[in-house]
């Protein structure tokens, strides 16, 4: 704790007998003076042994600091001649490194040809076998070596293709389609592609197809993968969702597999849209498509919905540069033959649901609905009637009935709305206004024409 002298004198007075009032004894100043005395005597010869330690300790600092500064300056000029020293080293192993790189080179420089040579004279080899008709060779009898085998048999083939006489290149590609080797290994290596796609080893699909890229029938394979990618992927009711959670498995696994994975995506895409939702397509739209116009256009819209629901799905993942445009002409080769003439299907569709609308609510009153005359002829027919009695033409009696009705008028408004619903979605954007327009002439036609001005009219001649 810190220093306190008030405190150090109260305690030591508080201890000598007489100092104070303790136990009722009296106080003593003279003995409290003595015990003061004594006390700084204690003291002062306290504080002189201690100078005196202080100043041997000092001493022996100030020994020890010279020591230490001298065993420092001693280790500088060691770690001196110790960085001399490293960076001779250096020196030396940059000019082994130097020497070693150059003889690399050499080496390599007389490595590469000879490597070149011993692969020419192993191809010479084995296209002696072939010019023989027997192949004796261990890596075209090893069932297991046939990926070495397949590099051997394409390098030939491509060497041969590549001589400039016709007639010297058809001696060398002889043998070699001759034997079939080409073709057999090629349907070999598609055969095992398919087995490992089966069992479910991607190292060996993504082996396999590495060598067939260099073959002619490297678009086969990918045409089985993509067969059998869709072997029990559609087995539910609804091939959208299916189609979907196709992509999604298969684009995971492609990148894996094949060097160029936006590409077999793209063409598992459209074999999707080309064949399963073109035949889903067509099953749900020709079955009604004569017979039931509400439902052919339910179905339309619906599907055309979903399908660019799915596209916007697809959009997600990578087919290439233009994906938009890739996957826009897909859902056109399928929709264009129902939406060429979509709006005569959906304009002849409302005027007959219009009209049986109207037609309905006509019966339910029992009125035979009459056409109207308007003009001076007909008002100066009406005058003469209400004036004499001659029988210029039939009266009309409404029976306080204003054929006016808000159910009649709620549902046509009703199929109009669910009708540009459609003309909205299915209408190309170049003819969706003048499609707009054709639906709501429709319903100006029926709704104000056909029945509020009819009412009217009715009204007013009765």
């Amino acid at each position: 704790e810190p220093f306190v002298a008030d405190e150090y004198i109260e305690r030591l007075a508080w201890r000598t007998p007489g100092g104070g009032s303790r136990g009722g004894e009296a106080f003593d100043p003279k003995r409290l003076l003595e015990e003061f005395v004594n006390h700084i005597q204690e003291l002062q010869v306290m504080d002189e042994r201690i100078q005196r330690k202080v100043e041997k300790l000092e001493q022996q600092c100030q020994k020890e600091a010279k020591e230490f500064a001298k065993k420092v300056q001693e280790l500088q000029k060691s770690n001196q001649v110790a960085f001399q020293h490293f960076q001779e080293l250096d020196e030396h192993i940059s000019y082994v490194a130097t020497k070693v790189c150059h003889l690399g080179d050499q080496l390599e420089g007389v490595n590469t040809p000879r490597q070149r040579a011993v692969e020419a004279q192993k191809l010479m080899k084995y296209f002696n076998e072939f010019l023989d008709g027997e192949l004796k060779s261990d890596v075209f009898t090893n069932s297991e070596k046939i990926k070495e085998a397949a590099d051997i048999i394409q390098k030939l083939h491509l060497i041969a293709q590549e001589l400039p006489f016709d007639s010297l290149m058809d001696f060398c590609c002889y043998p070699i389609s001759s034997s079939g080797k080409y073709h057999d290994l090629e349907w070999q290596l598609i055969q095992e592609f398919t087995s490992a796609q089966r069992r479910g080893e991607i190292s060996r699909m993504r082996e396999v197809a590495a060598v067939l890229l260099h073959f002619k029938g490297y678009s086969h394979c990918v045409d089985v993968y993509i067969k059998q990618c869709q072997e029990g992927a559609f087995l539910r009711n609804d091939v959208f969702e299916d189609a979907a959670i196709l992509c999604q498995r298969v684009n995971k696994q492609v990148g894996e597999v094949f060097s160029n994975p936006e590409t077999v995506l793209a063409k598992l895409i459209q074999n999707i849209f080309e064949v399963k939702l073109q035949s889903y397509v067509k099953d749900q739209l020709e079955e009604h498509r004569k017979s039931d116009a509400e439902q052919y256009l339910k179905n339309l819209y619906d599907l055309y919905t979903r399908t660019t629901n799915l596209s916007s799905k697809l959009m997600e993942f990578n087919l290439g540069t233009d994906k938009q445009t890739f996957l826009s002409k897909l859902i056109k080769s399928i929709f264009i033959p129902y939406l060429e003439n979509y709006i005569e299907v959906e304009i002849g569709y409302l005027k007959s649901r219009s009209a049986m609308i109207l037609q309905r609510y006509y019966d339910s009153k029992n009125h035979q609905k009459r056409s109207i005359g308007t003009g001076g002829i007909q008002d100066l027919k009406e005058r003469i009637r209400q004036r004499t009695n001659l029988p210029l033409g039939p009266s009309i009696d409404t029976h306080g009935e204003t054929f006016l009705s808000q159910e009649v008028v709620v549902n046509l408004l009703q199929e109009t709305k669910q009708a540009f619903e459609r003309c909205h979605r299915l209408s190309d954007p170049s003819d969706l206004p003048k499609n707009a327009f054709r639906i709501f002439s429709m319903l100006v036609e029926f709704l104000c024409t056909e029945h509020i001005d009819y009412a009217l009219e009715t009204g007013l001649a009765g």
